[in-house]
């Protein structure tokens, strides 16, 4: 949920590509007004979680503050904001976020899913505007609630979050907004001779997702001090979370003025010096160039843009549900204990108004548990089916989600059939079978994938059902856009296979191919600059047997890459390799080859693109 506060024009230009809605929208924005009202009277300190665990605070971005320890769970308004569905904004656009429309949802989550560990209210963007869309600021340039909106203010909302047993969730944009600044002569609470020209850079120069805001110039201390009093009104309100938005590097924007890392160590740091432990999460489509300062500043960082479609369901598979079997890879080295990869809302509990067959809601929510995404739903809590109801509270696949396990990866390159593992503590591995296609297939999970063979006990996540044993493999005929979801145990042996580096000497390098330094390659070196017909080729491949062998590729690639693999004379396929998440890291695939028996060639051809870095492949003795 991206959850802009700058899409009133959204439904009137449904039916336009997402990109050229975004420019549409923050060019109808850009003149927004604004109007100032008068500071609530001062509020005492929230009531809930704050206490004895206040002081914890200090270490937000840090697993031993206990903040973000697992992904957090709940509820959030933005995908009934933002759709089209009939009844569900019936006062206009984005007019479902009220105060009575929150308290209903905080109720229902406190009655159907609290025991299952859903225990966030997120109230999303739009509090502080009146239903035409105008800004409301307090004297000192902070949002502030809507009275129509919400007539008893936030503080009231969180106090019977808080009552609930649950925690209470609010939204604010990244930088100063235009409608606070107030011609630069609006005072800093808690900052006397501080104003609002202080804070910005003199050329009012903007920023966020939308260029909804102006920069904030944090050379002047005075922009601290903004922060610190936003920072401590949420506190005071008792809030527990705060999503920041329009946050770049990301947001589709680059450049010295999305980069907004100072705003985000800003916020770190008046959290902090609150006392009160709040959840930072950071949106939307985050740079993963700065993922190092993501989980430094915050708890979580949305890797996508918005999961919904801003149409007549919350989702559909197309827009944008699918896009994240693409993009999570990357990532899956970035997130753990303190701060996650966030996926955006699961919409799988309302069926029609999801917009999602059954298969497509199943898969949704096992890709989002494997890679221990934030699960907070954007349903309507009321109304969940008893389908929907069956995901989001299946215990098992939830535990996936909040074990100790590593983000789960794929096994197999990037097609309409994937397969994606990670290996628990305990021995056994999570494995996860997707038919991305547009009709029924077939999808076999290998045990050679994972480094063993023989038997293992495979039991169904979701069906609850232990299925006995299975020797070498699990297929399992998937329909489209379905999933399954495992506990294999092995009980056989681990896989012989012999190892063979890219950069050995015995190889056959054409073209651009080269050898090159790296650090976390297996010896110290790679194969590079695979592109524009260059090939790296494997030579005395040597296996006992004629068939078809698991080879397990080693590589390294910043970006999802196609290389052409074939065996001997073949021709091979293009095969798309996941992203390793930077240049320096290496993962692993699984691709599937015929050997004769005696000695063998492997080649990795680019064709006329780019491919991934190769380390290394380990080929099996035998099969």
């Amino acid at each position: 949920m991206r959850s802009s506060p700058y899409r009133v024009l959204r439904g009137a230009l449904t039916g336009f590509p997402r990109r050229t809605l975004r420019a549409t929208l923050v060019l109808a924005v850009t003149a927004g007004l604004a109007t100032v009202v008068p500071a609530a009277a001062t509020q005492a300190a929230a009531s809930g979680s704050a206490g004895a665990a206040a002081t914890s605070a200090a270490t937000t971005g840090d697993a031993a503050s206990g903040l973000a320890a697992k992904p957090y769970m709940g509820w959030s308004s933005w995908s009934m904001q933002s759709s089209q569905y009939p009844g569900l904004n019936p006062d206009g656009n984005y007019s479902y976020l009220t105060e009575a429309n929150v308290l209903k949802q905080t109720d229902a989550l406190a009655a159907t899913l609290k025991k299952y560990g859903y225990d966030h209210v997120n109230i999303d963007a739009g509090w502080w505007m009146d239903k035409n869309w105008t800004s409301e600021f307090d004297q000192y340039g902070r949002q502030t609630p809507d009275p129509v909106r919400f007539p008893h203010g936030m503080k009231s909302v969180a106090d019977h979050i808080h009552s609930q047993g649950l925690k209470a969730g609010i939204y604010l944009p990244v930088g100063l907004e235009k409608g606070a600044y107030g011609d630069g002569k609006v005072p800093i609470g808690n900052a006397p001779g501080c104003t609002t020209a202080d804070i910005v850079y003199p050329d009012l120069r903007t920023t966020n997702g939308w260029d909804s805001a102006y920069k904030l110039n944090f050379d002047n201390p005075c922009a601290q001090k903004y922060i610190d009093s936003q920072a401590q009104l949420l506190a005071d309100w008792g809030y527990d979370f705060l999503k920041l938005d329009g946050v770049g590097p990301g947001s589709f924007k680059s450049g010295d003025n999305y980069n907004n890392v100072p705003d985000v160590a800003a916020w770190h740091q008046a959290i902090a010096d609150t006392g009160r432990p709040i959840h930072l999460e950071l949106s939307w489509s985050l740079d993963i160039g700065h993922a190092a300062d993501w989980k430094k500043y915050s708890n979580g960082w949305r890797i996508d843009t918005d999961v919904e479609c801003y149409c007549n369901t919350l989702v559909t598979w197309e827009n944008s549900v699918n896009d994240r079997w693409n993009d999570a890879p990357a990532w899956s080295h970035k997130a753990g204990p303190g701060g996650w990869n966030d996926l955006d809302a699961i919409d799988v509990g309302n069926g029609a108004m999801d917009g999602l067959t059954n298969a497509e809601r199943q898969s949704y929510m096992t890709l989002w548990a494997i890679n221990k995404s934030p699960l907070f739903t954007g349903d309507d809590l009321t109304k969940l089916d008893s389908y929907g109801l069956s995901l989001l509270t299946n215990q098992e696949v939830i535990a996936v989600d909040q074990n100790d396990s590593p983000v789960a990866r794929p096994v197999t390159p990037l097609g309409d059939q994937q397969v994606w593992a990670t290996k628990n503590p305990n021995g056994t591995y999570t494995v996860a079978l997707f038919n991305l296609g547009g009709s029924s297939a077939s999808v076999t999970a290998d045990w050679a994938s994972f480094g063993f063979t023989g038997a293992a006990s495979v039991r169904d996540l979701w069906s609850h059902e232990n299925l006995g044993t299975y020797k070498n493999k699990i297929t399992a005929t998937l329909p489209a856009h379905g999933s399954r979801l495992f506990t294999v145990k092995p009980a056989g042996t681990p896989l012989a296979t012999t190892r063979y580096e890219a950069e050995s000497a015995n190889n056959t390098l054409t073209g651009n191919a080269s050898v090159a330094g790296c650090d976390s390659c297996s010896g110290g070196k790679k194969i590079g600059n695979l592109y524009l017909d260059s090939k790296l080729q494997f030579n005395d491949i040597t296996v006992k047997k004629d068939g078809i062998y698991t080879v397990n590729v080693a590589y390294v690639s910043g970006d999802p890459r196609s290389v052409t693999v074939y065996s001997n004379s073949g021709h091979g396929t293009s095969l798309r390799f996941p992203s390793t998440g930077d240049w320096g890291t290496v993962d692993t695939v699984s691709v599937q080859l015929a050997l004769k028996a005696g000695s063998n060639t492997i080649t990795f051809d680019s064709g006329w693109d780019y491919s991934p870095d190769i380390d290394r492949i380990d080929v099996p003795k035998s099969v």
